[in-house]
């Protein structure tokens, strides 16, 4: 029927029978393996909590970002999706309208991986079998609602429906990690673990970066009056994040710039930041010196360092100012990679005990730079197309990019990088699907063995990524 919703069992696969008859082999052996989700953005407290799910709109629509901009693009304003204001102004608080809004411009996401993951979750998810539109829409919210109430669809509950082996929340430096010390305690703690995302805190420009300063002194129980105590501070809260089970760190930075200063310079931007006298200039090199500084603290504790330089956040001021940061349409930028990273690399590039996973929404680097830096230094690797190449065809992309430099296993496995808790499997169904078709291809074309090509989809689904984040050297990692 014309407004039938189903899941085609063949979707994105590629559209050559050979090639896809291939694929489907390959996907078998894939699709069922655990979701080990490393860079995400689910909330701690989701799972300590354990609370249902609101309703259908602030499960689906509100959080998503790559759903409300979509709508935005389309002349709906975030106030209209519920989406608060940091003036507390009014916004909608009716769900029911929120949905029917989604629901009336369902045609909007035609062609997107939202659509994909979207359609995933609707169906699979939830079971249901029409489109949205304006004349399904309250069926369809019902239909969800009903589906929320239920026990087995509270948050820890779905850790097992999902099949999630393994999941990453992402906490500021000055996090007191309480939700993850509870979680422990109740027999989680292995299986929800933090990743320390200090961005805030190294950002001397930053609004409010003095008050996380602050902050960061009292939970660490250190003085951060000067840069000595700031460094003591950070290998402190570092140090909690290792004992609460955690893997990485997480770097959000504007340029990829690692260029170190000597001790006495960085003091002295930060004396003059905490005066309220840093300059843009000195920011940048504070910037760059502190990844420098934490590409070092991470061969003393073993936190693998992931990077994901290149988005200019908030373009639209004044959105960011009403609704706050990360509101205001993040927006990507052509990323240099080579000469930025060499100093960081010329330090610690073959040092075993470092590991550096580096994505990127600037596609353009990554056959010039960003595989042949994996494919050479034994402490990078790849991660995932993320964020906006998060989709079938940059998927693809990525794979015919960077395979033939780096090779599948310089790789990091794929992550789901979302807060969107039920769009995890269809994400991470999407990017197996993708693989099983790029190695099909490989296979049809004869330069891959069928057997090679199935051990490899495991390896890119599973293998990779608990290799990629776990305590090992990157000797012990080559010969894992």
């Amino acid at each position: 029927m014309p407004n039938s919703l189903t899941l085609h069992p063949d979707r994105a696969f590629p559209a050559d029978p050979r090639v896809r008859a291939v694929a489907r082999t390959i996907y078998a052996a894939t699709s069922s393996l655990p979701l080990i989700c490393m860079h995400g953005h689910v909330e701690a407290e989701v799972f300590a909590h354990d609370a249902a799910f609101p309703d259908p709109a602030r499960l689906l629509i509100t959080p998503d970002h790559y759903v409300t901009r979509m709508l935005v693009s389309s002349g709906v304003v975030p106030e209209a999706l519920g989406i608060a204001r940091n003036d507390e102004g009014p916004v909608e608080t009716d769900s029911r309208r929120i949905w029917r809004r989604f629901c009336e411009r369902w045609h909007l996401f035609r062609g997107t991986p939202s659509r994909f993951w979207l359609e995933h979750e609707l169906v699979d998810i939830f079971g249901v079998d029409v489109r949205p539109s304006a004349g399904t829409a309250d069926a369809i919210y019902d239909r969800i609602a009903s589906v929320l109430a239920k026990e087995s669809f509270r948050p820890r509950a779905l850790l097992d429906r999902f099949r999630i082996e393994l999941i990453s929340t992402t906490d500021a430096a000055t996090a007191d990690l309480a939700h993850h010390a509870r979680l422990a305690d109740e027999g989680l703690g292995e299986r929800v673990i933090p990743t320390f995302r200090p961005d805030a805190v190294v950002r001397v420009d930053a609004p409010g970066w003095a008050t996380e300063i602050v902050r960061l002194g009292e939970v660490a129980g250190i003085a951060t009056t000067d840069y000595a105590g700031y460094l003591e501070a950070l290998r402190r809260r570092r140090a909690a994040f290792v004992a609460a089970g955690g893997l990485a760190t997480d770097h959000g930075h504007l340029f990829a710039d690692t260029t170190p200063l000597d001790d006495a310079g960085a003091a002295e931007i930060y004396r003059r930041a905490l005066a309220g006298e840093a300059s843009t200039a000195d920011a940048t090199a504070f910037d760059a010196h502190m990844l420098f500084v934490m590409a070092g603290m991470s061969c003393e504790d073993g936190l693998v360092m992931q990077l994901h330089p290149g988005v200019a956040r908030d373009h639209h001021r004044a959105t960011a100012d009403v609704f706050g940061a990360d509101k205001g349409f993040d927006i990507p930028v052509a990323t240099e990679y080579t000469r930025a990273l060499r100093p960081l690399l010329d330090r610690y590039g073959r040092d075993p005990r470092f590991r550096m996973i580096l994505f990127t929404v600037d596609e353009t680097a990554y056959s010039r730079e960003l595989a042949p830096l994996a494919g050479v230094y034994p402490s990078v690797r790849l991660g995932a197309p993320w964020w906006f190449l998060d989709s079938p065809h940059a998927m693809t992309r990525f794979r015919e990019a960077v395979t033939e430099t780096a090779g599948f296993y310089n790789m990091s496995g794929f992550v789901d990088d979302t807060r969107a808790f039920a769009s995890i499997p269809a994400r991470h169904d999407l990017s197996r699907r993708i693989d099983a078709g790029y190695l099909a291809r490989l296979v049809t074309e004869h330069r891959l063995g069928e057997d090679e090509a199935i051990e490899t989809g495991i390896d890119l689904a599973y293998n990779l990524p608990r290799i990629a984040y776990s305590r090992l050297s990157t000797q012990e990692v080559a010969s894992a």
